[in-house]
């Protein structure tokens, strides 16, 4: 409590404030793991640590009971920054003001003008956040939000037909698109994410037979590609759009995000050379990021079933979590993989070892027991453990 009193102490010389004008009461108005419900006094969030954010919102009928389609957007603010957006009634969303009335109502901030009308981040669920982000940079968002940075499934209007292929999906995005609609959105505004295109097959000119099965089996090869030709290399940019896609689906509710953070979940779990051999630390990290985002997304979604409706979680079909599910199979898979290593990365196996049990705590799937994850490490046929020194 100590260092959160700190923390909170440092924020207030520090700390970016969200200035929101003019929202309606009822609003839902949602920054990372948290959601507001706007009252009659409330012009935005103050103390909010420095970094990248994901600010979403969606609006509500007088009596607060509907609530239409979630427009969110990120930011990556500096020390002190203030973020000023309005509410355009007509629309039904946040616009951006001039940079002369940006800059007087950034004065009026830094004044306390609005400071009692300001609600403080909750900084117990900052950790959360941490986990579920550590990975966004700004470059991230910068290489992936759409033109006019505002992610919403209006701005999605093909991708359930042409994409969503499971019962789970399909009924996924007529969920999500079942909500009232508020916004207005013009042809040339319908504008998608950049995400990096990860093909489902490979197809290389020259190589037949079982050579291409091969590399379809084992996606190590299209891993290493799309690392080098699209991320420069870098590990951290490909788990910044994991992370990316799955903030934008879980809080912005964006059915082109979903599809993203499965695509991107096949291909490294199809991956079987690179996470035993060439790439165990970024399947360490790749692990991490999913165990997190799983426990919290699980998590989120028991609290949903309990709420009366002032959720803006999408609440995913059953079956996308049965053990029929595409998730289940590829952790089987993966499970089995690392079970059967002669030799594993100690980082790795552990944290494949968390996922396991948080996977078969929360839905109670089952996996193939009598194997080295259930093995004590000392045990002689356990595989052997490499740890980095």
């Amino acid at each position: 409590m100590e260092m959160e009193s700190e923390t909170a102490l440092r924020l207030v010389k520090s700390g970016v404030t969200l200035l929101l004008l003019d929202v309606p009461q009822f609003t839902l108005v949602g920054i990372d793991t948290q959601m507001f419900s706007v009252g009659p006094a409330f012009k935005g969030i103050k103390m909010i640590p420095p970094g990248p954010h994901f600010i979403y919102y969606s609006s509500s009928n007088k009596e607060g009971i509907e609530f239409s389609t979630v427009i969110g957007f990120f930011i990556d603010a500096s020390p002190s920054e203030v973020v000023v957006r309005k509410w355009d009634q007509v629309e039904e969303r946040f616009h951006r003001l001039s940079e002369d009335e940006e800059e007087r109502f950034s004065q009026a901030v830094r004044n306390m003008e609005f400071d009692r009308h300001l609600g403080p981040y909750t900084l117990n669920q900052y950790g959360d956040w941490k986990r579920l982000s550590n990975y966004i940079t700004k470059s991230v968002i910068e290489k992936i939000e759409p033109i006019g940075r505002e992610i919403s499934v209006e701005c999605e209007p093909d991708i359930a037909q042409s994409i969503l292929q499971t019962p789970g999906e399909k009924t996924l995005g007529e969920q999500l698109k079942s909500t009232k609609s508020s916004m207005v959105v013009n042809e040339p505004q319908k504008k998608s994410c950049y995400y990096t295109p990860i093909p489902h097959l490979v197809k290389h000119k020259g190589i037949q037979g079982q050579e291409l099965t091969s590399l379809n089996l084992d996606k190590t090869q299209l891993l290493e590609s799309i690392l080098m030709k699209e991320y420069g290399g870098s590990e951290d940019l490909i788990l910044g759009e994991l992370q990316f896609a799955f903030v934008a689906f879980l809080m912005g509710q964006s059915l082109e995000a979903f599809m993203q953070w499965k695509s991107l979940i096949c291909l490294f779990f199809g991956c079987y050379e690179a996470p035993l051999h060439t790439r165990s630390q970024l399947f360490t990290k790749f692990i991490n990021v999913i165990y997190y985002q799983l426990k919290h997304g699980l998590q989120k979604q028991a609290d949903a079933r309990g709420t009366t409706g002032n959720s803006m979680l999408p609440l995913l079909d059953e079956s996308w979590l049965s053990s029929e599910s595409f998730l289940y199979h590829l952790c089987k898979d993966f499970f089995s993989l690392v079970m059967e290593a002669v030799v594993i990365d100690g980082d790795l196996l552990s944290w494949t070892r968390s996922l396991k049990q948080l996977l078969e705590d929360t839905l109670g799937w089952e996996f193939q027991q009598g194997n080295a994850l259930d093995f004590n490490d000392d045990d002689e046929f356990a595989p052997v453990v490499v740890m980095d020194v």
